[in-house]
């Protein structure tokens, strides 16, 4: 037993690696492409990819809303998890990196599943919202500019149903969310949600120290 969370060394991560992950081929194959990619830090770790999937299959999931999508390893584990006739509607600014995930989605039997939506997220969260579609998503991933996050937070709210469940990436910062003295916007912006979240009567939450912190928010 362990009263705190147990420290990952670089051997005991590939343990974990070792034992408990089961990557598809295709995202072993985004893994490979984006890994020299000069933005390549911004793709989650495969484990973190695999836990969310299966908390879509715990969920009995069947829509799921993705805001920043990059290469597109986060929307592929998730789709996968997905039903045949479920769907995730993927959010992105970038034509040149959804390429590289479309590319990579269309080598699989899931790409019917994603929808790419290319512009500002809030843009289209907000029509998502026009079209009558609030409280119609099973699930929301933000994954995007750290200072739009209680933006896209506060639509997702609105986007999913009682009981959906938000998740929130890159909310430990490498460990400078902890830094009160930081001086990154990015970070004081994630650092103003994660207290926020703390008191927020809206959702269940669990701050899960995995990949770069991931934040569960279930909706009540």
């Amino acid at each position: 037993m362990s009263r705190k969370t147990i420290n990952l060394t670089r051997e005991l991560y590939d343990y974990i690696l070792d034992v408990s992950l089961r990557e598809h081929d295709a995202l072993q194959a985004i893994r490979a492409a984006t890994a020299a990619h000069p933005q390549a830090k911004m793709q989650i770790s495969p484990e973190q990819g695999q836990f969310m999937a299966f908390l879509i299959r715990l969920m009995g999931a069947r829509r799921v809303l993705e805001i920043g999508t990059f290469t597109g390893y986060s929307a592929l584990a998730m789709a996968l998890a997905l039903p045949q006739d479920g769907l995730l509607v993927a959010c992105d600014i970038s034509k040149e990196f959804t390429d590289i995930a479309r590319l990579h989605w269309d080598s699989t039997r899931v790409s019917h599943k994603i929808e790419l939506r290319l512009g500002p997220a809030l843009q289209t969260m907000d029509q998502l919202l026009e079209d009558g579609q609030d409280a119609s998503f099973d699930a929301c991933f933000i994954d995007a500019d750290k200072e739009g996050y209680d933006a896209y937070y506060e639509r997702a709210l609105k986007l999913i149903r009682p009981g959906g469940a938000i998740m929130i990436d890159n909310v430990l910062r490498g460990g400078d969310a902890a830094n009160a003295a930081t001086s990154s916007t990015a970070t004081q912006a994630i650092q103003a949600l994660n207290l926020k979240l703390r008191t927020d009567a809206r959702v269940h939450l669990s701050l899960v120290p995995i990949g770069d912190g991931l934040t569960l928010a279930l909706k009540i």
